[in-house]
Protein backbone atom coordinates (compact mmCIF):
# COMPACT_ATOMS: atom_id res chain seq x y z
CA UNK A 1 0.00 0.00 0.00
CA UNK A 2 1.28 3.68 -0.82
CA UNK A 3 2.02 5.89 2.27
CA UNK A 4 0.22 8.65 0.31
CA UNK A 5 -3.13 6.52 0.62
CA UNK A 6 -3.29 6.44 4.57
CA UNK A 7 -2.12 10.16 4.73
CA UNK A 8 -4.82 11.96 7.06
CA UNK A 9 -7.41 14.03 4.65
CA UNK A 10 -7.28 16.95 6.41
CA UNK A 11 -3.48 17.16 6.75
CA UNK A 12 -3.27 16.85 2.86
CA UNK A 13 -5.86 19.90 2.34
CA UNK A 14 -4.21 22.45 4.87
CA UNK A 15 -0.86 21.51 3.73
CA UNK A 16 -2.07 22.28 0.03
CA UNK A 17 -3.54 26.00 1.24
CA UNK A 18 -0.98 26.63 3.71
CA UNK A 19 1.90 26.17 0.70
CA UNK A 20 -0.10 28.88 -1.25
CA UNK A 21 0.11 30.98 1.31
CA UNK A 22 2.57 34.31 0.52
CA UNK A 23 3.99 34.12 3.76
CA UNK A 24 4.29 30.15 3.39
CA UNK A 25 5.79 31.09 -0.22
CA UNK A 26 8.04 34.12 0.86
CA UNK A 27 9.70 32.29 3.99
CA UNK A 28 10.21 29.30 1.88
CA UNK A 29 11.93 31.42 -1.38
CA UNK A 30 14.03 33.16 1.90
CA UNK A 31 15.37 29.53 2.42
CA UNK A 32 15.60 28.37 -0.72
CA UNK A 33 18.30 31.35 -1.74
CA UNK A 34 20.34 30.71 1.67
CA UNK A 35 20.65 26.58 0.73
CA UNK A 36 21.95 28.06 -2.73
CA UNK A 37 25.13 29.15 -0.63
CA UNK A 38 25.37 25.47 0.74
CA UNK A 39 24.09 23.49 3.47
CA UNK A 40 22.80 24.89 6.19
CA UNK A 41 25.07 23.34 8.61
CA UNK A 42 22.18 20.77 10.07
CA UNK A 43 24.76 17.58 9.69
CA UNK A 44 26.82 19.58 11.28
CA UNK A 45 25.35 20.30 14.27
CA UNK A 46 24.43 17.18 14.76
CA UNK A 47 27.88 15.93 14.76
CA UNK A 48 29.16 18.31 17.22
CA UNK A 49 25.94 17.94 19.53
CA UNK A 50 25.15 14.13 19.05
CA UNK A 51 26.58 10.29 18.80
CA UNK A 52 25.70 9.40 15.19
CA UNK A 53 24.56 5.40 14.84
CA UNK A 54 27.00 3.30 12.81
CA UNK A 55 25.30 -0.17 11.59
CA UNK A 56 27.90 -1.73 13.67
CA UNK A 57 26.97 0.22 16.73
CA UNK A 58 23.21 -0.49 16.53
CA UNK A 59 22.01 -3.06 14.06
CA UNK A 60 18.71 -3.46 15.35
CA UNK A 61 17.78 0.13 15.30
CA UNK A 62 19.52 -0.26 11.52
CA UNK A 63 17.14 -3.00 10.51
CA UNK A 64 14.13 -1.27 11.87
CA UNK A 65 14.54 1.93 10.17
CA UNK A 66 15.29 0.00 6.96
CA UNK A 67 11.99 -1.97 7.50
CA UNK A 68 10.40 1.06 8.00
CA UNK A 69 11.66 2.76 4.57
CA UNK A 70 10.60 -0.28 2.90
CA UNK A 71 7.25 -0.69 3.84
CA UNK A 72 6.91 3.60 3.61
CA UNK A 73 8.66 3.04 -0.21
CA UNK A 74 11.28 5.82 0.60
CA UNK A 75 13.94 6.13 -1.35
CA UNK A 76 16.93 8.21 0.49
CA UNK A 77 20.32 7.76 2.69
CA UNK A 78 19.58 8.37 6.04
CA UNK A 79 21.69 8.57 9.18
CA UNK A 80 20.78 8.08 12.75
CA UNK A 81 22.10 10.00 15.66
CA UNK A 82 21.58 9.62 19.65
CA UNK A 83 22.14 12.82 22.11
CA UNK A 84 21.77 12.22 26.31
CA UNK A 85 18.56 13.22 27.35
CA UNK A 86 16.32 11.56 30.25
CA UNK A 87 13.18 12.75 28.22
CA UNK A 88 11.29 10.23 25.75
CA UNK A 89 12.32 12.33 22.25
CA UNK A 90 12.83 12.30 19.02
CA UNK A 91 12.92 14.64 15.30
CA UNK A 92 13.57 13.73 11.95
CA UNK A 93 14.96 17.12 9.95
CA UNK A 94 14.70 18.44 6.32
CA UNK A 95 17.16 16.61 4.55
CA UNK A 96 20.49 18.04 3.41
CA UNK A 97 22.81 17.21 0.52
CA UNK A 98 19.96 14.53 -0.01
CA UNK A 99 20.23 12.85 3.29
CA UNK A 100 17.80 12.34 5.78
CA UNK A 101 18.76 12.76 9.93
CA UNK A 102 16.38 11.19 12.44
CA UNK A 103 17.94 11.90 15.80
CA UNK A 104 16.69 10.01 19.09
CA UNK A 105 17.70 11.16 22.98
CA UNK A 106 19.04 8.12 24.47
CA UNK A 107 16.80 7.00 27.20
CA UNK A 108 14.17 6.42 24.61
CA UNK A 109 16.63 4.04 22.59
CA UNK A 110 17.08 2.48 26.02
CA UNK A 111 13.27 1.87 27.16
CA UNK A 112 11.52 1.40 23.71
CA UNK A 113 11.65 -2.19 22.05
CA UNK A 114 10.22 -3.97 19.03
CA UNK A 115 7.59 -2.59 17.71
CA UNK A 116 7.30 0.50 19.94
CA UNK A 117 10.42 1.56 18.59
CA UNK A 118 9.56 1.26 14.74
CA UNK A 119 6.63 3.21 15.66
CA UNK A 120 9.06 5.82 16.31
CA UNK A 121 11.68 5.42 13.60
CA UNK A 122 8.27 5.22 11.16
CA UNK A 123 6.32 8.41 12.70
CA UNK A 124 9.36 10.32 11.82
CA UNK A 125 9.82 8.87 8.68
CA UNK A 126 6.45 9.89 8.04
CA UNK A 127 7.58 13.41 8.65
CA UNK A 128 9.56 13.13 5.80
CA UNK A 129 7.32 11.66 3.17
CA UNK A 130 4.28 13.78 3.91
CA UNK A 131 6.80 16.74 3.20
CA UNK A 132 6.09 18.40 6.70
CA UNK A 133 9.40 20.07 6.58
CA UNK A 134 7.99 22.15 3.47
CA UNK A 135 5.85 24.25 5.61
CA UNK A 136 8.49 26.10 8.28
CA UNK A 137 6.64 26.66 11.14
CA UNK A 138 9.19 27.29 12.77
CA UNK A 139 10.80 30.29 10.78
CA UNK A 140 6.92 31.38 10.68
CA UNK A 141 6.13 31.80 14.17
CA UNK A 142 9.46 32.71 15.26
CA UNK A 143 11.11 34.92 12.45
CA UNK A 144 11.24 38.68 12.93
CA UNK A 145 8.13 39.56 10.66
CA UNK A 146 5.28 38.73 12.68
CA UNK A 147 2.89 35.74 10.89
CA UNK A 148 -0.86 37.37 9.85
CA UNK A 149 -2.98 35.89 13.67
CA UNK A 150 -5.12 33.45 11.89
CA UNK A 151 -2.38 32.20 9.55
CA UNK A 152 -0.76 31.29 12.95
CA UNK A 153 -3.51 29.64 14.18
CA UNK A 154 -4.10 27.79 10.95
CA UNK A 155 -0.43 26.65 11.26
CA UNK A 156 -0.86 25.07 14.55
CA UNK A 157 -4.21 23.11 13.35
CA UNK A 158 -2.47 21.99 10.23
CA UNK A 159 0.33 20.79 12.93
CA UNK A 160 -2.10 18.62 14.63
CA UNK A 161 -3.49 17.12 11.81
CA UNK A 162 0.13 16.69 10.23
CA UNK A 163 0.54 14.64 13.68
CA UNK A 164 -2.21 12.73 13.09
CA UNK A 165 -0.97 11.41 9.46
CA UNK A 166 2.85 10.87 11.15
CA UNK A 167 1.26 8.84 13.62
CA UNK A 168 -0.18 6.63 10.79
CA UNK A 169 2.94 5.91 9.27
CA UNK A 170 4.45 4.68 12.37
CA UNK A 171 1.39 2.41 13.01
CA UNK A 172 1.63 1.04 8.96
CA UNK A 173 5.52 0.71 9.97
CA UNK A 174 4.92 -1.21 13.63
CA UNK A 175 2.17 -3.45 12.52
CA UNK A 176 0.66 -3.64 15.94
CA UNK A 177 -1.48 -1.71 17.77
CA UNK A 178 -0.48 -3.21 21.08
CA UNK A 179 3.33 -1.98 20.67
CA UNK A 180 1.81 1.47 19.22
CA UNK A 181 -0.24 2.19 22.74
CA UNK A 182 2.84 0.96 24.50
CA UNK A 183 4.92 3.37 22.83
CA UNK A 184 2.27 6.42 23.36
CA UNK A 185 1.79 5.49 27.03
CA UNK A 186 5.64 5.48 27.63
CA UNK A 187 5.66 8.69 25.83
CA UNK A 188 2.67 9.58 28.28
CA UNK A 189 3.44 8.49 31.35
CA UNK A 190 7.89 8.48 31.20
CA UNK A 191 7.27 4.62 32.79
CA UNK A 192 9.09 1.52 31.50
CA UNK A 193 7.64 -1.88 31.13
CA UNK A 194 10.43 -2.70 34.34
CA UNK A 195 7.89 -0.02 36.29
CA UNK A 196 4.66 -1.35 35.18
CA UNK A 197 2.18 -4.05 33.38
CA UNK A 198 0.80 -2.71 30.58
CA UNK A 199 -2.36 -4.06 29.13
CA UNK A 200 -3.78 -2.95 26.17
CA UNK A 201 -7.21 -3.23 26.80
CA UNK A 202 -7.11 -1.62 30.63
CA UNK A 203 -5.49 1.58 28.77
CA UNK A 204 -8.05 1.57 25.74
CA UNK A 205 -11.16 1.23 28.82
CA UNK A 206 -9.43 4.35 30.21
CA UNK A 207 -9.90 6.39 26.99
CA UNK A 208 -13.41 4.90 26.34
CA UNK A 209 -14.53 6.37 29.74
CA UNK A 210 -13.00 9.79 28.54
CA UNK A 211 -16.28 12.19 27.55
CA UNK A 212 -15.91 12.73 23.97
CA UNK A 213 -18.85 13.58 23.02
CA UNK A 214 -19.65 16.07 25.90
CA UNK A 215 -16.13 17.13 24.70
CA UNK A 216 -14.87 17.28 27.94
CA UNK A 217 -11.68 15.53 28.87
CA UNK A 218 -12.44 12.60 31.33
CA UNK A 219 -10.24 11.80 35.14
CA UNK A 220 -7.33 9.80 32.82
CA UNK A 221 -5.23 12.91 31.91
CA UNK A 222 -4.78 16.36 32.36
CA UNK A 223 -6.89 18.90 30.29
CA UNK A 224 -3.83 20.53 29.18
CA UNK A 225 -3.20 17.12 26.75
CA UNK A 226 -6.36 17.87 24.54
CA UNK A 227 -4.41 20.82 23.37
CA UNK A 228 -0.71 19.97 23.30
CA UNK A 229 0.86 18.69 19.95
CA UNK A 230 3.41 16.86 20.54
CA UNK A 231 3.37 15.37 24.09
CA UNK A 232 0.82 12.52 24.39
CA UNK A 233 -2.81 13.34 23.51
CA UNK A 234 -5.58 10.81 24.00
CA UNK A 235 -7.23 12.24 20.58
CA UNK A 236 -3.98 10.50 19.37
CA UNK A 237 -4.86 6.95 20.80
CA UNK A 238 -7.86 7.49 19.79
CA UNK A 239 -7.21 8.26 16.22
CA UNK A 240 -4.92 5.71 15.54
CA UNK A 241 -7.03 2.86 17.36
CA UNK A 242 -9.78 3.99 13.92
CA UNK A 243 -7.08 4.09 11.92
CA UNK A 244 -6.31 0.37 13.17
CA UNK A 245 -9.81 -1.26 12.89
CA UNK A 246 -10.15 0.40 9.33
CA UNK A 247 -9.67 -1.38 6.12
CA UNK A 248 -6.34 0.46 5.60
CA UNK A 249 -5.17 -1.92 8.56
CA UNK A 250 -7.56 -4.55 8.72
CA UNK A 251 -9.37 -6.63 5.65
CA UNK A 252 -12.92 -6.27 5.92
CA UNK A 253 -12.37 -3.06 8.32
CA UNK A 254 -14.20 -0.03 8.59
CA UNK A 255 -14.43 1.99 4.80
CA UNK A 256 -11.59 4.80 4.24
CA UNK A 257 -14.49 7.26 4.33
CA UNK A 258 -15.94 6.37 8.06
CA UNK A 259 -12.24 6.32 9.30
CA UNK A 260 -11.77 9.87 8.31
CA UNK A 261 -15.12 11.14 9.35
CA UNK A 262 -14.38 9.73 12.66
CA UNK A 263 -11.03 11.27 13.05
CA UNK A 264 -12.48 14.69 11.88
CA UNK A 265 -14.96 14.17 14.98
CA UNK A 266 -12.13 13.68 17.39
CA UNK A 267 -9.97 16.76 15.92
CA UNK A 268 -12.81 19.01 15.39
CA UNK A 269 -12.42 19.14 19.17
CA UNK A 270 -9.43 21.36 18.92
CA UNK A 271 -9.99 23.36 15.51
CA UNK A 272 -11.53 26.89 15.56
CA UNK A 273 -14.86 25.96 14.04
CA UNK A 274 -16.76 28.30 16.75
CA UNK A 275 -15.33 31.18 14.60
CA UNK A 276 -17.85 30.45 11.55
CA UNK A 277 -20.16 28.79 13.45
CA UNK A 278 -23.85 30.31 14.45
CA UNK A 279 -24.95 29.01 17.34
CA UNK A 280 -24.82 30.38 21.32
CA UNK A 281 -21.82 28.64 22.48
CA UNK A 282 -19.69 29.46 19.61
CA UNK A 283 -21.10 33.50 19.52
CA UNK A 284 -20.00 33.38 23.57
CA UNK A 285 -16.94 31.80 22.49
CA UNK A 286 -16.03 34.85 20.21
CA UNK A 287 -17.47 37.49 22.12
CA UNK A 288 -14.69 36.40 24.65
CA UNK A 289 -11.86 35.92 22.32
CA UNK A 290 -12.51 38.97 20.88
CA UNK A 291 -12.90 41.41 23.96
CA UNK A 292 -9.56 38.91 25.53
CA UNK A 293 -7.48 39.89 22.40
CA UNK A 294 -8.26 43.30 22.61
CA UNK A 295 -7.56 43.66 26.42
CA UNK A 296 -4.28 41.68 26.08
CA UNK A 297 -2.79 43.71 22.82
CA UNK A 298 -4.15 46.64 24.74
CA UNK A 299 -1.88 45.41 27.74
CA UNK A 300 1.55 46.81 27.00
CA UNK A 301 1.44 50.54 26.48
CA UNK A 302 -2.08 50.72 24.14
CA UNK A 303 -3.12 49.34 20.75
CA UNK A 304 -0.50 50.86 18.18
CA UNK A 305 -1.35 50.67 14.25
CA UNK A 306 0.36 47.55 13.69
CA UNK A 307 -1.44 45.60 16.20
CA UNK A 308 -4.74 47.28 14.61
CA UNK A 309 -3.23 45.63 11.47
CA UNK A 310 -3.01 42.03 12.82
CA UNK A 311 -6.32 42.66 14.39
CA UNK A 312 -8.28 43.10 11.57
CA UNK A 313 -5.92 40.60 9.52
CA UNK A 314 -8.00 37.95 12.19
CA UNK A 315 -11.26 39.25 12.93
CA UNK A 316 -11.94 40.95 9.61
CA UNK A 317 -11.00 44.39 7.58
CA UNK A 318 -12.92 47.45 9.75
CA UNK A 319 -13.55 45.44 13.16
CA UNK A 320 -10.97 47.90 14.45
CA UNK A 321 -12.55 50.70 13.62
CA UNK A 322 -12.01 54.63 14.97
CA UNK A 323 -15.45 53.74 17.15
CA UNK A 324 -14.68 51.06 18.35
CA UNK A 325 -14.22 51.88 22.58
CA UNK A 326 -11.76 49.95 23.88
CA UNK A 327 -12.25 50.51 28.03
CA UNK A 328 -15.60 49.71 27.40
CA UNK A 329 -14.79 46.38 25.62
CA UNK A 330 -12.27 45.73 28.32
CA UNK A 331 -14.61 46.81 31.21
CA UNK A 332 -17.35 44.03 29.57
CA UNK A 333 -14.46 41.06 29.85
CA UNK A 334 -15.68 40.17 32.94
CA UNK A 335 -19.29 40.07 32.08
CA UNK A 336 -18.08 37.90 28.40
CA UNK A 337 -16.11 35.72 30.80
CA UNK A 338 -19.37 34.96 33.02
CA UNK A 339 -21.39 34.20 29.74
CA UNK A 340 -18.73 31.70 28.50
CA UNK A 341 -18.59 30.36 32.41
CA UNK A 342 -22.29 29.46 31.96
CA UNK A 343 -22.76 28.81 28.05
CA UNK A 344 -19.78 26.81 26.98
CA UNK A 345 -17.28 23.77 28.45
CA UNK A 346 -14.19 23.90 30.00
CA UNK A 347 -12.59 22.74 26.93
CA UNK A 348 -14.37 25.25 24.46
CA UNK A 349 -12.64 27.70 27.26
CA UNK A 350 -9.64 26.48 27.28
CA UNK A 351 -9.60 26.64 23.29
CA UNK A 352 -10.16 30.24 23.37
CA UNK A 353 -7.58 30.75 26.18
CA UNK A 354 -5.29 28.67 23.47
CA UNK A 355 -6.10 31.02 20.78
CA UNK A 356 -5.33 34.56 22.56
CA UNK A 357 -2.20 32.81 23.18
CA UNK A 358 -1.21 31.90 19.82
CA UNK A 359 -2.69 35.33 18.44
CA UNK A 360 -0.12 37.02 21.10
CA UNK A 361 2.94 34.67 20.51
CA UNK A 362 2.62 35.98 16.85
CA UNK A 363 4.14 38.99 18.40
CA UNK A 364 7.22 36.51 19.15
CA UNK A 365 7.18 37.00 22.68
CA UNK A 366 4.03 37.82 24.91
CA UNK A 367 5.34 39.98 27.50
CA UNK A 368 5.10 40.00 31.21
CA UNK A 369 1.95 42.48 31.36
CA UNK A 370 0.11 40.32 28.89
CA UNK A 371 0.73 37.13 30.32
CA UNK A 372 -0.46 38.92 33.68
CA UNK A 373 -3.75 39.50 31.78
CA UNK A 374 -3.88 36.60 30.68
CA UNK A 375 -3.36 34.60 34.07
CA UNK A 376 -6.13 36.86 35.29
CA UNK A 377 -8.72 35.32 32.58
CA UNK A 378 -7.40 31.60 33.06
CA UNK A 379 -8.31 32.45 37.09
CA UNK A 380 -11.92 33.68 36.15
CA UNK A 381 -11.93 31.01 33.82
CA UNK A 382 -11.56 28.28 35.60
CA UNK A 383 -8.30 27.14 33.82
CA UNK A 384 -5.06 26.20 35.32
CA UNK A 385 -2.45 28.74 34.64
CA UNK A 386 0.04 26.32 34.28
CA UNK A 387 -1.75 26.02 30.82
CA UNK A 388 -0.80 29.22 29.31
CA UNK A 389 2.88 28.34 30.57
CA UNK A 390 2.22 25.44 28.41
CA UNK A 391 1.08 26.90 25.08
CA UNK A 392 2.63 30.04 24.72
CA UNK A 393 6.64 27.65 25.65
CA UNK A 394 4.93 24.66 23.00
CA UNK A 395 7.70 24.52 20.43
CA UNK A 396 6.40 24.16 17.03
CA UNK A 397 8.26 22.13 15.04
CA UNK A 398 6.93 18.76 13.75
CA UNK A 399 9.07 15.69 15.36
Amino acid sequence: MNWEVIRYQNDREMAAELLKHPDVVRVNNHIAKIQEDGPMGTRRRLLGTSVRLSRFMAPQVHKMADECIERLEMNIPHELYVYSSPQFNAACFKPEDGKLFVMFSSSLLERFEGSELKFVIGHEFGHHVYNHHEIPIGYLLRGNQRPDPRLALDLFAWSRNAEVSADRAGAFCANDMNGVARSLFKLASGLSNKIIRFDLDEFLKQLDEMQVEDTEPGQGAPREDWFSTHPFSPLRVKALTLFDQSVLMTENGTTHDHLEVGVQRLMSLMEPSYLEARTDTANAMRRLLFAGAIAVANADSGIDQEEITMFEKFFGRGEFNKGLNIDRIIEALPKRIKAANEQTSLTQRMQVMRDICVMARADNKASDIERAVMDNMVDQLGISRAFICQTLAQDCEPD
